[in-house]
């Protein structure tokens, strides 16, 4: 979907003084957008290379009661430099000892003070007998992108839902609903190492040369700026600017229609950048500013997620982890258009299993087929 550009995106030729005062203005435009996040490109990069952790605190809060909580408490204030900070307790009753101050409601009371606190984590410490309110519960958090933990207790030793990963916090086991390497800090070092080293390289060696080319024919296909802009979400419900080569005709549909087959709005050299994935090269100074990743789930607009969030299972969870430029579902043959509930629901499959199955050699893998897609005919890319 196209979005478009308001007043301010388009000088008119007669002001602006041509075409390349214009572009001059759009590319402008978008340095100035990233301006504040390539600040931090060299740090992070610094950060990166000498693999040093580059981490948040993760606020979290605890449902339930029981000895295990204390202990979960205990350990997030031992171990700030871990990066957890304890927000507060919800349980029905009250708590014995010093946690009773810190109980913050009841148990229904959790998902409005997440929301508005913005938290990161939900651990649940409630029984095996409430398994009802745990599956309640555990859905909201991954309609929300909240991280669900549970913590296993006596009564209740078999999780009541299905686990793949068990850590421990100092010596309360905790699982986790899905294998996830990327929630390692070392993982997200090396991956964020190759994505700020490729996209450097690709910048350098072929953005400075092919833009000019590209810019003109963008320009002298049809009237409007270079580039398009549009809203995603990006890691954990980060908003962030997604930068495009223009593929359309300025249009009234951009941001309430996909681009379908044979859509009269998509201009000749759109169709080619569309085909090529050569449309999406704006999206490695993305990637740069720390907004995406070269592989991981595609970033949808946010009227498609508002759409999709509450009908497809764990949709939300694909923003567990930075979006990409490409991704397995997109070299699966799932990119473009889609058309049904079921289209989506196969691409959201895709990028979860994409999430708890990453490792580079399949970052590799995935590049590789995107490079060799761009050279072959994909039905989906229109």
């Amino acid at each position: 979907m196209e979005k478009i550009p308001t007043s301010k995106s388009v000088v008119p030729l007669s002001v602006a003084g041509g075409p390349s005062t214009e572009l001059g203005s759009d590319l402008a435009s978008l340095l100035r957008s990233g301006m504040l996040s390539f600040q931090n490109v060299g740090s992070g990069l610094q950060k990166a290379l000498t693999f040093e952790p580059l981490t948040s605190v993760k606020d979290l809060v605890i449902v339930g009661e029981g000895p295990a909580v204390q202990e979960i408490v205990q350990y997030c204030e031992d171990q700030t430099v871990r990066g957890y900070r304890f927000r507060g307790l919800f349980n029905d009753t009250q708590v014995e000892g010093e946690l009773e101050a810190q109980r913050k409601g009841r148990v229904e009371a959790v998902k409005s003070f997440a929301l508005q606190n913005k938290i990161d984590i939900v651990y649940c410490a409630l029984p095996g007998t409430r398994r009802e309110e745990i599956t309640a519960l555990m859905e909201f958090c991954e309609r929300n992108t909240i991280r669900f933990r549970v913590i296993p207790s006596l009564e209740s030793f078999i999780p009541v839902v299905k686990t793949f990963d068990l850590t421990f916090h100092g010596k309360v086991p905790v699982s986790k609903l899905r294998r996830e390497p990327l929630d390692r800090a070392r993982y997200r070092v090396f991956k964020r190492t190759f994505d700020i080293l490729f996209s450097l390289g690709v910048i350098m060696f072929v953005f400075t040369w092919l833009f000019p080319i590209l810019a003109i024919l963008v320009k002298l296909s049809s009237r409007g700026p270079v580039f398009f802009k549009q809203m995603r979400l990006g890691r954990d419900n980060n908003e962030f600017v997604c930068w495009k080569f223009r593929s359309m005709r300025m249009n009234t549909e951009a941001d309430v229609k996909q681009a379908t087959k044979d859509d009269p709005r998509v201009t000749g050299i759109g169709r080619f950048l569309r085909r090529s994935n050569l449309d999406e090269l704006p999206q490695f100074l993305n990637v740069l500013f720390g907004h995406m990743s070269i592989v991981g789930p595609r970033p949808h607009p946010l009227l498609l997620n508002d759409q999709y969030r509450d009908v497809i299972d764990k949709y939300m969870v694909r923003h567990f982890v930075r979006p990409g430029i490409t991704g397995w579902a997109q070299v699966n043959g799932f990119r473009g258009e889609t058309r049904t509930p079921e289209l989506m629901e196969r691409r959201v499959e895709l990028d979860i299993w994409y999430l708890e199955n990453w490792s580079f050699l399949l970052d590799l893998r995935i590049v590789l087929r995107t490079v060799t897609n761009m050279f072959g005919k994909d039905p989906n890319a229109y």
